[in-house]
């Protein structure tokens, strides 16, 4: 092992929580290493984490190919223009998201070099004294010694023990890389990720079935926005069926084929009718992911884990131990990327000496199947089991212009306001592009807004963001263009 190495700060992981943490700790003037395992389909380094390299940004690239092409036969003869014979090139579809990924990828590699952070591939394990032993993928090991580590690990799926991954069986990862639309696609888990990856495969013509053990659709989510969302799920095709608890998931030969040559999986499940069988040609596992701490820490460092193996933080993403932090989905709170974006930039300025600190009551949620689903802040069930008076307002983008024009009227934007104080308890959004109009919702809560205070800002006409505007005026009754 050669010489051991100082750092003012070293981060083991380099995806959204890591990187961010890395690349400010260097902006601060500290010393910064940053240490990621993670290898691109070239088999060489790819910074980024899930997010980049199989998560946020490869399956955004699908979502947008897809939804291109379910436009194309769905949506482009209301405007006049006609196809015939339409197809899809999965390969070419995969290339241009693969070229994305390493777009990305490649990017972080140049901020860290821009910003003299000093990276490290291999796997990092913090030793008792801020000591980090690193196993290089040449074989090698180096041994860095930090004033500040920041552990931002990340997350794994999760794997059933009855449906092991394998070429029929897959996660996220699996799900990006088919190399042809599967005829059936059976989906585990109506959440984030398995809407988005069976909305890319049922736009391109795949027969998609999707079990929810919860007897409720997106529960987190508002229910009048989940409604909203199901009904124009089961328009595109989408067979979604909850209370539906899978047992069993086994790849068997098809009947006259020879063994090996093709193969389907028989997908065993149990609702509110008894026992049920679907048969699938790939059946992808979305039920979760989990904090990836395992092989993390060595003995005696005093870093404490949940029965889960969620590494115990503060309110600051401090550990307890001096000088150890942790960020991002290996700590509590929402597995999302932007979430550890910000714990990253916050630890990095603790270190520093400066102020830190991360609102978790105005992180957006969004769900980019389409129509969209966004939302910030309190729904109405939880704030009704708060005892918290509220008042509503709602608006349709079937009553939005600029929605109607482009031909996608689903949905609507509503506003929950504090029955006395007014101020913006949260919002709700389903339809076009709400991913990026939640985010006068985050602002105005940021601020301690008023629902009044969204009414009265003037809003561009005819755009998707009047929605905003008269659910606001909604609120107090006053909106114009719908019967309050």
């Amino acid at each position: 092992m050669s010489e051991q190495q100082q750092f003012d700060v070293i981060v083991i992981g380099a995806g959204p929580a890591g990187y961010h943490a890395a690349i400010r700790a260097a902006q601060l003037g500290m010393k910064t290493a940053c240490i990621d395992a993670a290898l691109g389909k070239d088999g060489k380094p790819a910074l980024g984490g899930t997010c980049l390299r199989v998560g946020c940004i490869p399956s955004k690239a699908l979502l947008d190919s897809s939804r291109q092409f379910w436009n194309l036969g769905h949506i482009f003869g209301e405007h006049g223009i006609t196809t015939k014979d339409a197809k899809i090139d999965v390969g070419t579809m995969i290339g241009r998201k693969d070229k994305i990924v390493k777009q990305f990828t490649g990017g972080i590699a140049m901020l860290f070099k821009a910003n003299k952070v000093t990276a490290f591939y291999g796997y990092g394990v913090l030793q008792p004294g801020n000591i980090v032993k690193v196993k290089q993928h040449d074989g090698s090991e180096v041994e860095l010694k930090g004033t500040n580590v920041v552990l931002a690990a990340g997350s794994d799926s999760i794997e059933l023990p009855f449906a092991k991954f394998g070429e029929h069986i897959v996660d996220n990862v699996g799900a990006l890389d088919f190399t042809e639309v599967p005829k059936r696609l059976g989906v585990i888990g109506a959440g984030v990720i398995g809407l988005e990856l069976g909305s890319v495969w049922n736009r391109l013509g795949s027969q998609v079935t999707v079990l929810e053990a919860l007897p409720d659709f997106l529960a987190t989510a508002d229910k009048e926005a989940a409604k909203t969302a199901a009904r124009e799920f089961k328009k595109q095709g989408l067979d979604i069926r909850l209370g539906a608890k899978v047992s069993k998931a086994e790849v068997v030969p098809v009947k006259g084929a020879k063994k090996g040559k093709a193969e389907e999986v028989h997908v065993t499940y149990s609702d509110g009718s008894g026992e049920q069988t679907i048969v699938v040609d790939k059946l992808l596992v979305a039920v979760g992911r989990r904090a990836a701490s395992k092989g993390l820490l060595a003995d005696g460092v005093g870093v404490k884990l949940d029965q889960r193996g969620v590494i115990e933080v503060d309110e600051h993403c401090h550990t307890g131990v001096d000088g150890v932090w942790a960020v991002g989905d290996c700590v509590r709170g929402p597995m999302l990327a932007h979430k550890g974006f910000e714990e990253g930039i916050m630890v990095a300025e603790l270190i520093a000496g400066l102020p830190g600190h991360v609102n978790y009551d105005t992180i957006p949620w969004v769900i980019y199947t389409e129509p969209e689903i966004a939302w910030v802040g309190k729904t109405e069930e939880q704030l009704k089991a708060d005892g918290i008076p509220y008042k509503a307002g709602s608006f349709p983008f079937a009553a939005v212009g600029r929605a109607v024009a482009m031909a996608e009227p689903a949905g609507f934007v509503k506003v929950l306001a504090h029955a006395e104080t007014d101020r913006v308890l949260g919002m709700h959004l389903v339809g076009a592009n709400v991913s990026e109009l939640v985010h006068e919702g985050v602002l105005t809560m940021e601020f301690s807004g008023a629902a009044d205070d969204l009414a009265r800002i003037v809003h561009a006409h005819p755009s998707l963001s009047e929605a905003v505007h008269d659910a606001a005026m909604a609120v107090d009754k006053r909106a114009i263009h719908k019967a309050n």
